[in-house]
């Protein structure tokens, strides 16, 4: 009895895994891309998936899709050299549903392109899938708009106490919520202000300020003619 050819091995999905930190994330526990690149690679590995390139975008921020990474998967889903994509976390791909399910349905869906995501355990080959990505991605946004509305009362809140919003000018402090005036930057500020009626110039005053060794509001940022400029 003859034996059966053996049959060709099974071709395997060829995805792409995306990976996103803000400066916020990345001094959270998981968000890092190293830790994000592991959860990826150990997802394609366990579900034979042929895994060909991760698509990173480090210190951007995830609330709309005008990023480096996101433009070269888009890239790669509409020149069909990716099957699938693999994220580790919805909200690392989109945290506003409105692109996130601009995404599936209008670039993915159309490309054929299967979508993964390790935490939700969400793949869109299946309706379970598609739904659960809906539902994720809509709790997602109404947690980002609820951090906003939070901020924007507590901001308002402030403001109606009369304490100060925003960045400290140069010359004061914050005491008790309030600006006060900071002896020794007032000081420095006369100075610049008697050089410039003097009829020094702005670059001139910048080049004292450097030369005596002045500190600016920004570590390591030394005085240039056009923060002079600003503060008088």
């Amino acid at each position: 009895m003859s034996k059966s050819p053996p049959k060709p091995p099974k071709e395997l999905l060829k995805v792409y895994g995306y990976v996103r930190v803000s400066t916020e994330d990345q001094a959270k526990e998981g968000l890092s891309l190293p830790a994000q690149k592991s959860k990826i690679q150990a997802y394609a590995q366990l579900n034979d998936l042929e895994l060909v390139d991760i698509v990173a975008d480090e210190g951007f921020s995830g609330k709309n899709l005008d990023r480096p990474g996101v433009k070269r998967l888009l890239e790669l889903v509409q020149g069909q050299s990716a099957e699938g994509i693999i994220v580790y976390k919805l909200d690392r791909l989109s945290r506003s549903t409105k692109d996130l399910l601009r995404l599936i349905e209008e670039v993915f869906h159309k490309g054929n392109t299967r979508f993964f995501s390790i935490s939700e355990q969400i793949d869109t080959d299946t309706a379970i899938g598609k739904f659960f990505l809906t539902l994720m991605g809509a709790l997602a946004q109404m947690e980002r708009e609820l951090i906003s509305e939070r901020t924007k009362a507590t901001l308002a809140f402030k403001k109606q106490k009369g304490e100060h919003l925003g960045a400290v000018p140069y010359g004061f402090i914050v005491v008790e919520g309030k600006l006060q005036p900071q002896e020794e930057e007032q000081k420095i500020l006369k100075k610049m202000r008697r050089w410039k009626k003097e009829g020094k110039s702005l670059r001139e005053i910048a080049r004292r300020l450097n030369k005596a060794q002045v500190p600016t509001h920004r570590k390591g940022v030394k005085w240039s003619h056009k923060a002079v400029k600003c503060l008088l």
